[in-house]
């Protein structure tokens, strides 16, 4: 097996935005997980829209979308994508008192849209958090992880 190299990082050591200039445009997907966990109480406010600040699951699914969108401006070295599908999904665990966070992205591009579903999945879980936060100060974000990319030279790699 070939050694790895740091990609991001040039023969002197300095920061440098990788050059995909003649890689091929392909289809480029990503998916990424995250939890909250929080009080059984808190989640109970969610899913029954109690929460004073507006529906938490739709608000987070909007600050998702925006993040991903937002990326390059974000990760310093991360190129600017045309994005053409995010999605963000929730799925209440209310016997463990938790939110899973499910970010899809996909685009037709010369790079992978790993950081972008990290991204909405991160950005996502941050504003259930602030939305909460009056209830519940406790609330742990936890497994931001991507779980499958698809498409470019590697082709795809799965979480075991």
């Amino acid at each position: 097996m070939p050694k790895k190299k740091l990609t991001h990082i040039d023969s002197r050591g300095r920061a440098s935005m990788v050059d995909v200039t003649n890689k091929v445009i392909t289809t480029r997907e990503a998916i990424a997980t995250g939890s909250v966990l929080m009080k059984k109480e808190t989640l109970k406010l969610i899913t029954d829209d109690k929460i004073a600040k507006g529906n938490v699951f739709e608000t987070a699914r909007l600050a998702g979308i925006m993040a991903a969108k937002k990326t390059s401006g974000l990760i310093p070295l991360c190129h600017p994508l045309m994005i053409t599908s995010v999605s963000v999904d929730f799925k209440p665990v209310k016997t463990k008192g938790r939110v899973d966070i499910i970010a899809k992205v996909k685009c037709a591009g010369r790079t992978g849209v790993e950081m972008e579903t990290l991204t909405a999945a991160s950005i996502a879980a941050l504003t259930i958090y602030d939305m909460c936060k009056a209830v519940d100060r406790g609330m742990v974000i936890s497994d931001i992880m991507l779980q499958e990319k698809r498409g470019g030279k590697s082709g795809v790699w799965k979480r075991k």
